[in-house]
């Protein structure tokens, strides 16, 4: 049965080993889940899966692998027989004292309980409230809401009262987890980790264990050493596009600051308008006061910097190719120029794109942005985020 599972996961391409699957079966000899589908769905998911991109497909191989498996809890007749919300309302609650809950049996098990629950879906034409065998309401029936059984399936109940139910049959949202999908600050910070060079600096406050031991062994007595804390030394210069057409991205844009800024200790971070001239700048309510040259910038940050703009590139093509084709001033040198400037002090440079990549081939100006990039643009996603940290990385 589990075989079946790691076969299919291999055969939809995901990367599960046979020492995650052996984790998957000593974990189930342990009995870390016993009779609970939502338990083993989980521990399953946490031996096999060991990358976020993959967990959409995971959960399409697993309900694939086990389709029909409870066959006794007639899943079809589910489909085809959704509860009325009104056998579930709560207009009454049956309270119970403590001898009269003695005196509610249970099924008898699991399985017992499944097989009953389909048997009376098929069955049931109404609501029932206060009884002992429907599914419905404010009664000692092992189904429903509101009501109290020994071993019961908890259906249609927005949270739990008497910790007794063996198991919540309400639908299960989850959200597609794949690396086509639009970051948020989680995802950003797993793809953003790629891009990583350690190395130790600073006050020497860690405890070095390795050399604690070998030291302790050569003195005859406990000799502690420390060491610098182990960061990422990689140097990271963000440019952001601000204002105009970027307004439908800000919050996606700001997860991505907030998620650089907690990843990386050396994150230098400026503001540029549709695209880069010879004025940037740190704060917008002070950007025509307290703008910084361009220039300077070049030669304040060495080439070993990482550079990333982030912009949507969409904008006249004269602002790119024209002297005073800038919208908001008047611009000495052409886009253009400033941008191939950069590109020749910072050459790991990539522009990220929070447009969708479809769309990039209709905007003149997106598509003389990327060839000046030499294609090196990239979508606000999880996979065009890992190819860009890929590139950058080189």
């Amino acid at each position: 049965m589990f075989l079946n599972l790691f076969t299919n996961l291999r055969a939809a391409h995901l990367p599960v080993s046979l020492r995650e699957y052996l984790t998957l079966l000593g974990a189930l000899q342990a009995q870390v889940v016993i009779h609970d589908v939502n338990g083993f769905y989980y521990l399953a998911r946490a031996a096999l899966v060991k990358d976020e991109r993959h967990l959409d497909l995971f959960d399409q191989v697993f309900a694939t692998t086990f389709q029909g498996f409870e066959d006794y809890t007639l899943p079809e007749i589910i489909a085809k027989r959704p509860l009325p919300d009104e056998w579930l309302q709560k207009l009454a609650e049956k309270l119970l004292s403590p001898e009269e809950m003695a005196k509610v049996q249970a099924l008898g098990g699991f399985e017992a309980l499944m097989k009953t629950l389909a048997e009376r879906l098929a069955e049931q034409e109404g609501r029932h409230q206060g009884g002992n065998k429907w599914v419905g309401t404010a009664g000692t029936s092992p189904f429903g809401a509101y009501g109290y059984n020994p071993e019961g399936v908890r259906i249609g109940q927005d949270k739990s009262r008497h910790q007794r139910a063996v198991k919540v049959w309400d639908k299960r949202d989850f959200r597609d987890l794949d690396d086509k999908v639009a970051l948020g600050i989680r995802s950003i910070k797993i793809a953003l980790k790629r891009l990583r060079h350690w190395a130790r600096d600073g006050a020497q406050e860690e405890l070095d264990l390795p050399g604690t031991i070998r030291a302790s062994a050569d003195a005859g007595y406990i000799d502690v050493k420390t060491r610098p804390e182990r960061r990422n030394a990689i140097k990271v210069l963000l440019f952001t596009d601000n204002g105009g057409s970027m307004d439908a991205h800000v919050k996606l844009v700001e997860e991505l600051f907030s998620a650089a800024r907690a990843e990386f200790k050396h994150l230098e971070h400026y503001y540029f308008h549709n695209c880069l001239y010879e004025g940037v700048w740190k704060d917008n309510a002070r950007r025509w006061q307290d703008q910084i040259k361009t220039h300077d910038l070049l030669h304040r940050y060495g080439s070993d910097y990482k550079c990333i703009f982030v912009g949507d590139a969409a904008m006249s093509p004269y602002e790119i190719l024209y002297p005073g084709g800038a919208n908001e001033h008047y611009n000495p040198e052409p886009g253009e120029v400033w941008l191939n400037r950069a590109r020749a002090q910072w050459p790991k440079a990539v522009w990220i794109n929070p447009t969708p990549e479809p769309a990039w081939q209709y905007t003149q100006s997106t598509q003389m942005i990327r060839s000046i990039f030499e294609d090196r643009m990239y979508p606000m996603t999880i996979d065009g985020l890992t190819r860009a940290v890929r590139e950058l990385g080189r």
